[in-house]
């Protein structure tokens, strides 16, 4: 046997010695039950005059005692609420005066808990009738998570910027957007009841047995995904629900009146309105009878705030049957020389101060020198202006009354122009503007470009909601296209909009009678120079034209 196995097996019988020697002992102290239970309840704005409080109906709640390692409060209005240090302000909504029964329960060392109970008498000024009876219509009311509306699901800043602080200005679900795959689908089977049991308001969520969760609260079911997921969960049946003034930042904005009804929704033992943000608490910001939109600070992270906007009447989303048009009903070969055919083609006039603004930096004309048919091509060229006006000159044609239709097909085969500021696009609007300014009229944008991000192609949807810098866009990169020609389509139907560059599909957006894409449009060519997407211009730019081989319309 070699000397290092010895030395081995020596050491083994030290180590079996030594815990042979050793005194057992399983314990974790001593298992004592907590004592001295003792709960102050101060009740705000109590003075001799106003005994029971200023009516916001708060109560500011302390518990003390020895050997306690937590506290929970339990409340005879049907709420709990934990309380490691045992301070907690509770707010009863109850209106007018009423006694209430606050029990705290201290636990101790090895689960071991001990409780005392005082009563409450306090004054709560605060009601919201017309809320409730638009919530349960007197009895009881199914609620549904409006699919088919864009912003139906949302998250936005939550600070003291009065600008932005209260709406979805970070992102907003397109609609029917999580109905497209099974991972977040489950959000749709959401059925909300609320009703109406004497004066006690209550809440159910079926969430048919999944949950769409945020993925930072996966793990309270179970989850690991770094991404939101549906995940099996027990929503936990009847909730009470209280109300309260909201106190949010929204409220102290100077258009608060208009941003926020100010009424919260308080749902006890953990309740939540579907989406699980780890959060119990919604302040409704507009209601009626069939329609509610609501806020709610996430869990955890303070700095975001999530919307929701639910309806009594549940959407149905037409299926997308990817149809396509085949039926040629309008185009332009521009096969004839000299200026663009005035029986299909118009011109919107002038610089941004005649409506189309994004603060572009051309004047439009219908000279030659900025829109002529050549060589089968119309070519719309921006160009540099060395004097008088607007340093930039170029050319927007539009089928504005001479041109309009619903639904089918657009093919633009086009070439596009080079240099940084340019900004051409193919695009239509609706043709009710007048009546219905933008973005009410709806705009798609089937091609643009900007020549600081060369090869770029973005299709986008301009509506309510989702407009400007929050557009409802997709891009992708496509090679060459300032020197070979590309078909840039737009498939647009009842069902869906999608918008494509050769049969590379860009964008595509479920299509909505919510959403104003179901009524007559007109097609707009333009090259617009700078502005808010064109970017900086090149001091070096001197002229660049797109040039369209055609356009064709099927339905």
């Amino acid at each position: 046997m070699s000397k290092k196995i010895i030395i081995k097996i020596v050491s083994l019988f030290a180590i079996l010695l030594m815990i042979g020697c050793q005194k057992d002992d399983y314990t974790f102290g001593d298992i004592t039950a907590p004592t001295n239970i003792q709960i102050t309840a101060e009740i705000v704005g109590k003075t001799a005059a106003e005994p029971y409080g200023d009516g916001s109906g708060i109560v500011k709640l302390v518990a003390t005692g020895d050997d306690v390692i937590s506290y929970r409060y339990v409340f005879s209005d049907g709420t709990s609420e934990n309380s490691p240090g045992g301070h907690f302000d509770k707010r009863f909504t109850k209106t007018g005066v009423n006694k209430y029964i606050v029990t705290a329960i201290a636990y101790g060392r090895g689960g071991i808990a001990s409780n005392t109970t005082i009563e409450v008498e306090v004054l709560s000024n605060f009601s919201d009738p017309e809320a409730v009876d638009f919530l349960t219509g007197g009895s009881s009311k199914k609620w549904y998570w409006s699919a088919s509306e864009p912003g139906h699901l949302g998250v936005g800043q939550n600070d003291g910027d009065a600008t932005k602080n209260y709406y979805a200005n970070y992102y907003q679900a397109g609609a029917f957007e999580k109905a497209a795959s099974p991972v977040s689908s489950c959000l749709y089977e959401n059925v909300l009841t609320f009703s109406l049991e004497g004066e006690q308001l209550k809440y159910e969520l079926n969430n048919g047995g999944s949950t769409f969760f945020n993925a930072a609260f996966a793990s309270v079911a179970g989850g690991s995904s770094p991404d939101d997921a549906c995940l099996a969960y027990n929503a936990g049946g009847v909730k009470n629900v209280s109300l309260s003034p909201s106190e949010s930042v929204v409220t102290k904005n100077p258009n608060h009146a208009t941003q926020t009804r100010g009424t919260m929704l308080n749902f006890s033992d953990g309740g939540f309105m579907g989406y699980y943000i780890g959060q119990s608490s919604y302040e409704i910001l507009s209601i009626t009878a069939n329609r509610m939109v609501v806020r709610a600070v996430m869990g955890g992270n303070p700095a975001l705030a999530w919307y929701h906007i639910f309806t009594t009447t549940k959407p149905t989303q037409v299926p997308d049957t990817d149809v396509d048009y085949t039926n040629l009903v309008w185009s332009d070969e521009f096969n004839t020389d000299g200026a663009p055919d005035p029986v299909k083609w118009g011109y919107n006039l002038g610089t941004g101060d005649n409506g189309w603004g994004n603060n572009e930096k051309q004047n439009y004309t219908n000279s030659a020198t900025n829109v002529i048919v050549q060589g089968g091509s119309l070519k719309i060229t921006a160009k540099k202006e060395s004097s008088g006006g607007a340093a930039y000159s170029s050319a927007r044609l539009v089928s504005d009354n001479k041109f309009k239709f619903k639904y089918g097909k657009v093919e633009v085969r086009a070439k596009l122009p080079t240099g940084a500021g340019t900004w051409p696009a193919i695009w239509m609007l609706g043709q009710n503007y007048a009546t219905s300014p933008w973005p009410a009229c709806g705009e798609i944008d089937i091609m643009e470009h900007v020549g600081n991000n060369q090869n770029v192609i973005h299709g986008t949807l301009h509506y309510p909601g989702r407009s400007g810098g929050n557009a409802d866009t997709g891009s992708k990169t496509i090679a060459n296209v300032s020197t070979e020609f590309h078909v840039y389509k737009a498939v647009w139907s009842p069902a869906s909009i999608k918008i494509y560059a050769d049969d590379t599909l860009i964008h595509s957006v479920a299509n909505t009678t919510s959403l104003p894409f179901n009524s007559d449009f007109f097609l707009i060519l333009n090259v617009a120079m700078g502005g808010n997407l064109g970017g900086n211009i090149d001091p070096a730019f001197t002229q660049s034209s797109m040039e369209i081989d055609y356009v064709r319309v099927y339905q």
